[in-house]
């Protein structure tokens, strides 16, 4: 799972993750220049996620490995930085059996409350790396003024569901708001293009609920 730190430094983050007061942690930290800290071994239980549910699953923080990113939510992410995400998700994943579309964001599995790691975060170059997941849809964007219509939402509650969100129906703002975030962050109403990029991910990336441990 990956976060941003919304911190003035790399350090300040460093020193909150460490303090046991704080009752936050995470495995990872990765400073702007590149520096990749490990604070939590992969092995154990990090204090990232909070509350939420992701695939039928509500104990993230037992289920995951967290990431932080130096980035204060308002930046793009350095390209140094990035290039170090890319080396170390490799491992990750070969050591924990984690397929791309199990890379996700702190707004996924908590859309309600987070926002991290927000829109500027490229998505796409973790996909183009086999690290994450992208849509592909050949549906235009756009679409007529009344496009949001019991049936569409649902259709998209439905989908996103599938792919792992818990989407709850209708499906609300929120909903909307962290899936654009990632996938499409480019604001508007929902149309088409929503349902059809949700629609690829639930037919190519679906969650198996028989799986997940609630």
């Amino acid at each position: 799972m990956l976060h941003y730190t919304a911190m003035e430094s790399c350090e300040a983050a460093r020193d909150r993750l460490c303090d046991p007061v704080a009752e936050v942690s995470a495995h990872y930290l990765i400073g702007r220049g590149g520096a990749v800290l490990a604070l939590v071994d992969e092995a154990r239980r990090a204090w990232h996620a909070g509350a939420g549910e992701w695939g039928g699953c509500r104990d993230i923080n037992s289920a995951s490995i967290g990431i932080e990113l130096d980035n204060d939510g308002r930046s793009p992410f350095a390209e140094p930085q990035m290039a170090a995400l890319e080396g170390l998700l490799p491992g990750i994943m070969a050591r924990w059996d984690i397929p791309p579309e199990g890379v996700i964001g702190h707004s996924d599995m908590a859309y309600a409350r987070k926002s991290d790691p927000g829109p500027l975060f490229d998505w796409a170059r973790l996909a183009r790396a086999g690290l994450s997941v992208w849509p592909e849809s050949g549906v235009a964007p756009g679409g007529p003024a009344d496009y949001a219509t019991p049936e569409t939402i649902g259709a998209f509650a439905a989908a996103l569901r599938r792919f792992g969100y818990a989407a709850p129906d209708p499906a609300p703002p929120l909903l909307l708001h962290a899936f654009r975030m990632r996938f499409r962050p480019d604001g508007g109403a929902f149309d088409a293009r929503d349902l059809a990029l949700a629609e690829d991910l639930a037919r190519r990336f679906p969650v198996d609920p028989g799986l997940a441990e609630t």
